[in-house]
């Protein structure tokens, strides 16, 4: 990214950010509430409209379902694996939420959405009556598409695409794993949640498996894809930190996976079958069950909406944010999701205020850890275009491919930097 681009990028990111320290008092707790919206999911989208709901208009009644207790995040989890970095870092809970914006925070999961009669039921038998639905429900996996690898499987298998447990599964296997053995990852078609993490999570295992004395090991790629995001620098750092461990294979030379024996731990493609001491199976992906039980998903399993206020096409009054939605041409990110939250909740005001929509304005920016000293970046801002969102041409850019060991550790600087700072504009 040159260093005009970088400036242009920051000075509009950090407009929005800046947005996360105002100080708007709740006035209006206990009063009389002019509509009410529930906030289906407490992740980077979920949680962040809720907040910025609030503080776009405190007169509106703000109800959060989330099943968990707290939010665990896949951004920065990869780390974990790498020996870098604890599960409890990733943690994050809701009392801010509530105690600073006056969000009512539930814990409990939404088993199905009556759209026309304005009122969600949960699994704990509950049923609340709503104006409008935010939903932030992330992703799903397509168990069906490779074969033999389903929810059962995954406790064998697992796929860590959800951090928590499944983050641990992987690393005690990594570190049970002698020196010497093959770790497989398959990576899955687009579109999926954070393009860029089966790569980085290459690196990192690569990093501990360096770390640990295990240089015999291999990582293999399997990848149902022809290329992938930020490629020549995850490529360039492998070969710079990890030559010969590193191995990617793409899908015209055998690199999508059919199928899985998880007992065995083969993997099977059209052009033979590989044998792993460790097998990392990132599924195929479609948005969370809830917005196919909703009615809220098309034959691709996605989410279309308004790109301007993220409300459903296919029902009013819902709105889908975050990894579940069709936002034109936004990756699927934790950046992003927190973003179209921000977009949707401006824009959920001012609907139920009757007043003027404001012009959207969206940003993404995505950072890769190859090694503990060595970041990458991708960054866009982008606009709405003709009902579509589009990247804003010259603004972001990508990590230049000469750049130095010095601006490289800068990048792994700010990358941790970036997640103390959207954490903290969520869940603070």
């Amino acid at each position: 990214m040159t260093n005009i681009q970088r400036r242009k990028f920051l000075s509009l990111s950090g407009g929005i950010a800046a947005l996360g320290a105002l100080g708007i008092p709740l006035t209006g707790i206990g009063a009389a509430y002019k509509a009410r919206v529930i906030v289906v999911g407490g992740g980077y989208g979920g949680a962040t409209a809720a907040k910025y709901l609030r503080l776009a208009d405190p007169h509106i009644e703000v109800l959060l379902i989330e099943k968990n207790r707290n939010f665990m995040s896949c951004a920065l989890s990869n780390e974990v694996l790498a020996g870098e970095r604890s599960m409890e870092s990733l943690s994050f809970d809701y009392q801010a939420l509530t105690q600073l914006h006056g969000v009512q925070v539930i814990f409990d999961e939404v088993s199905d959405i009556d759209a026309v009669g304005g009122k969600l039921s949960t699994k704990l038998g509950k049923e609340y009556v709503f104006d409008r639905i935010i939903l932030s429900p992330g992703i799903g996996f397509k168990w069906d598409e490779i074969d033999g690898y389903n929810e059962q499987a995954a406790q064998m298998v697992p796929h860590a695409w959800h951090a928590g447990d499944q983050t641990k599964l992987l690393r005690r296997q990594l570190e049970a794993m002698p020196d010497g053995g093959k770790v497989y990852i398959s990576a899955p078609s687009n579109p999926y949640k954070c393009p860029p993490g089966p790569y980085e999570r290459a690196a990192l295992i690569a990093h501990y498996l360096k770390k640990s004395g295990k240089t015999k090991s291999k990582i293999i790629i399997l990848d149902a894809k022809e290329q992938f995001a930020k490629q020549a620098l995850f490529q360039q750092g492998w070969e710079l930190h990890y030559p010969g461990m590193i191995d990617w294979i793409p899908a015209s030379a055998g690199g999508k996976v059919l199928g899985v024996d998880p007992e065995k731990g083969i993997l099977f493609t059209e052009f033979g079958q590989h044998k792993g001491e460790v097998i990392n199976i990132i599924p195929p992906q479609k948005a969370a069950p809830i917005t196919q039980l909703a009615d809220l998903a098309n034959h691709d399993g996605w989410c279309p909406v308004n790109q301007q206020t993220f409300e459903s096409t296919l029902h009013d009054r819902i709105h889908v944010i975050g990894d579940a939605c069709i936002a034109g041409k936004m990756p699927k990110s934790g950046y992003s999701a927190n973003t179209q939250a921000k977009v949707c909740a401006a824009a959920v005001a001012a609907l139920i205020n009757g007043t003027s929509l404001p012009d959207p304005s969206y940003v993404n920016i995505c950072y890769s850890i190859i090694a503990p000293q060595h970041g990458i970046s991708i960054a866009n801002v982008y606009k709405l275009d003709n009902g579509e969102i589009i990247p804003v041409e010259g603004a972001g850019g990508t990590s230049p491919l000469l750049a130095s060991s010095w601006e490289r550790k800068m990048e792994a600087t700010y990358a941790r930097s970036w997640f103390k700072n959207i954490t903290a504009d969520v869940f603070r």
